[in-house]
């Protein structure tokens, strides 16, 4: 029995370990700021990220990659060497946006790929000026060499879990991530990235890398550097890109020692959004529908290679969309992260450049929206308000579920919260048993508290904790939420 209670703790700390995303207190919600320059990165920490509560930022991949003549956003993933040098800027710059992102209160998560090299482009220069002769699978300034790769074969089946990890994804040049060559190489990169201060990492193209290789590699990281205010001891937030949507040789439960990146999500709830499933089943949204455990999951509405696929929900359908982020971002349900993203029409498009390839940076407009380029989602005021919503309810459950028995759906997180959704054509006008204390509050989709008083709506609770709320289907959101950090003053 004594050796019982003495192994539970450790079970834990290993179940536990790389789940944590390790949030400043009162800050929550990751954002993906898509090639974005580190500079403008940390512009932002200190005049929106930090003030408005949001937690950390995943930026994307800092080491050093192929050049291809239309510079399109997929060049970012075929790295040529391990150099912190891209279009969003070098080492100076990136540890310089890691100490005031950090004293911001913002939390930096690498984009990192070490799945493969590039290899589709022979004596490519790098941003950083280095040469890869990618027909030898020679990379010198890792150094990687042909041994440090697998043997060239093409994924054909996904079927066959030694075709999918040990191929070439993409005609990428696929690392042997079981050598203690190529072990050290990553290691030491990530360790790196470490003492820089970044709080943890989302691993690209992790589905095809073999599990026992990754745990190896995980082990071998640093614990998170102290000096920019982490605790003693902790590891790094780790999610990992497994794409699994069913019917193929690799599960996503293979995966669960660190956090998995959850494709479900976005994909469920965008298709009932779209009109394809009805919102009242979303009461058991979780681990009955097939996804993972909610610690295990990172979720998302849509990203940055999904955003580009047709039938995800997107900026470009504005308003379900901010309906289908203010439902992520107020259910208990996973780790969540915002998208946000530049205007795209092609697959392919470039984020925006000057006509020497360099990124520009976005403009900042009066409303707090974005210019020059960018949509910058995370600026959107029913996005926004939506993660202090989520910073007000930290530490609930959810409670007193309503639905229509169509797409009318709303619920409590405890009594700290309330949020609402109209998807039907027709109105929701109704009043609810609340769960928040009397008051006046404002709705933060619709506006903002501003001097004790709502710009927007303004929803009551009465002395015996009545509210009553309508959400027309000719306004502009179909989202109501209130939370105990917006009321006015009596």
């Amino acid at each position: 029995m004594t050796l019982l209670v003495s192994v539970l703790p450790l079970l834990f700390t290993l179940t536990a370990a790389y789940k944590d995303p390790h949030y400043v207190n009162g800050h929550d919600t990751m954002v993906h700021l898509f090639e974005w320059k580190f500079k403008d990165i940390a512009d932002e920490c200190e005049r929106f990220l930090g003030p408005m509560g949001y937690g950390g930022i995943q930026v994307s991949p800092i080491q050093e990659n192929v050049i291809i003549a239309s510079r399109p956003w997929f060049e970012r993933y075929q790295p040529i060497s391990y150099i912190w040098k891209t279009r969003s800027g070098n080492e100076q710059e990136f540890k310089d946006m890691v100490r005031r992102c950090n004293k911001a209160n913002v939390r930096i998560y690498v984009d990192v790929v070490f799945n493969h090299m590039t290899g589709t482009h022979k004596n490519a220069i790098g941003t950083g000026g280095s040469k890869a002769d990618t027909d030898n699978l020679d990379y010198p300034a890792v150094p990687y060499t042909a041994k440090d790769f697998h043997s060239r074969c093409e994924i054909t089946d996904y079927s066959n879990t030694s075709n999918v990890r040990n191929c070439e994804l993409l005609g990428l040049h696929d690392l042997d991530q079981s050598k203690e060559n190529v072990r050290e190489k990553i290691v030491e990169f990530l360790n790196a990235a470490v003492d820089a201060g970044v709080a943890g990492f989302r691993v690209d193209a992790a589905k095809h890398m073999w599990p026992e290789d990754l745990k190896v590699i995980y082990s071998r990281i640093k614990n998170l550097n102290t000096k920019h205010g982490f605790k003693p001891n902790s590891r790094p937030y780790i999610y990992q890109e497994v794409i699994d949507n069913g019917g193929e040789a690799i599960k996503k439960s293979e995966y669960e020692f660190a956090s998995v990146t959850e494709f479900l999500y976005g994909r469920e709830l965008g298709n009932a959004l779209f009109g394809n499933n009805d919102l009242k089943w979303f009461n058991s949204w979780g681990e009955a529908w097939g996804l993972m455990p909610s610690n295990d999951a990172l979720v998302f509405i849509d990203n940055h290679d999904t955003q580009r696929s047709s039938g995800t929900l997107t900026y470009k359908h504005s308003k379900l969309y901010k309906m289908g982020v203010a439902f992520m971002l107020a259910h208990p349900y996973g780790t969540p992260r915002v998208m946000s993203s530049y205007f795209f029409n092609d697959f392919n498009d470039s984020p925006p450049a000057d006509s020497n390839g360099n990124l520009l940076s976005p403009t900042i407009n009066n409303d707090d929206t974005c210019g020059n380029g960018w949509v910058c989602e995370h600026r959107w005021r029913q996005i926004y308000n939506m993660a202090r919503f989520r910073v007000a309810v930290n530490g609930t459950m959810l409670n007193n579920w309503w639905d229509n028995g169509s797409n009318q759906i709303a619920f409590c997180r405890g009594n700290r919260g309330f949020i609402a959704i109209n998807n039907n054509s027709w109105d929701l006008k109704k009043t609810f048993d609340s769960c928040l204390p009397p008051g006046k509050y404002c709705d933060v989709i619709s506006g903002n508290l501003k001097n004790g008083r709502c710009t927007g709506k303004m929803v009551e609770v009465t002395s015996d904790k009545k509210l009553h709320i309508e959400l027309l289907t000719n306004e502009q959101d179909g989202v109501i939420a209130i939370h105990v950090n917006a009321r006015e003053n009596s």
